[in-house]
């Protein structure tokens, strides 16, 4: 189903390999025009010139989102170009140390709070107008992290925890507005930064990395992990006019492997 974002401007704020780029490049596959955002501009520009050859525009915007003006920054830049904005997909994030929670230094997971919270409210509350002329979208990409309670995963747990009911708010504040606010949980990604993940764990455990697979995908209805472009699909779904109607939903991405 192509065409479905034609005429859109999709920002992709956090763009990076795995699922950024994947977020990117399945919204050009739907016609969008794309911004694209991250702190390296280097890396913004080689991945420019692969997304052109979908035939789309591409602005590469250089952000660091723990800078108090990257929001206004991109969102001025995206207008200035564009004249108008659609959707806003906030996927930058900041890993806090697989610690327990009595065990992390606070102020470690404070710098975490600050990419995984702060900066997408500051990005929502930037885009606010543009969105509003424009009936636009927002989704947050979480984790299905939100429905774990392993201690090594506890402080990640709490920054996605706060984004969530962040986005809640937003839905029911920026409604009115004709923005539509949604949450995105997927659970292992089966990409890059997983797969050498994946390698750790079999290299600890003794086994292989299908072993690790097998043992993670064990837990899911389908027993497989999703790809990194079917969680994309599943965030653009929900940026989309189909989900025209949905706000303030938080979408499970795990194969099966929780039911919310």
């Amino acid at each position: 189903m192509h065409g479905l974002l034609k005429d859109k401007v999709v920002v992709v704020a956090g763009y990076g390999y795995g699922l950024g780029a994947s977020l990117a490049e399945q919204a050009a596959l739907q016609g969008a025009q794309l911004v694209i955002s991250a702190r390296t501009e280097e890396k913004l520009e080689t991945a420019a010139k692969e997304l052109r050859a979908h035939r789309v525009g591409v602005l590469c915007v250089p952000c660091d989102f723990d800078h108090e003006d990257a929001g206004e920054v991109l969102a001025a830049r995206t207008l200035e170009t564009y004249g108008q904005v659609d959707v806003l997909l906030n996927n930058a994030f900041r890993m806090p140390p697989m610690d327990p929670l009595t065990k992390v230094a606070p102020h470690k997971i404070q710098k975490s709070i600050a990419t995984n919270v702060i900066a997408p409210l500051r990005l929502a509350s930037a885009f606010a107008d543009g969105l509003s002329a424009t009936n636009g979208s927002i989704v947050m990409i979480n984790s299905a992290v939100l429905w774990q309670s392993q201690p090594e995963f506890a402080a990640y747990k709490l920054t996605k925890g706060a984004m969530l009911h962040m986005s809640e708010s937003l839905a029911t504040e920026l409604g009115p507005r004709g923005i539509r606010v949604n949450s995105l949980a997927p659970s292992w990604i089966y990409e890059d930064i997983n797969k050498a993940y994946f390698d750790v764990l079999a290299e600890e455990a003794g086994v292989t990395h299908q072993d690790i697979y097998d043992e993670k995908a064990a837990a899911t209805d389908l027993r497989r992990l999703a790809t990194p472009d079917e969680v994309a699909n599943a965030a653009l779904l929900l940026a989309s006019p189909l989900a025209s109607a949905v706000t303030g939903v938080c979408l499970d991405v795990s194969c099966g492997e929780f039911h919310r």
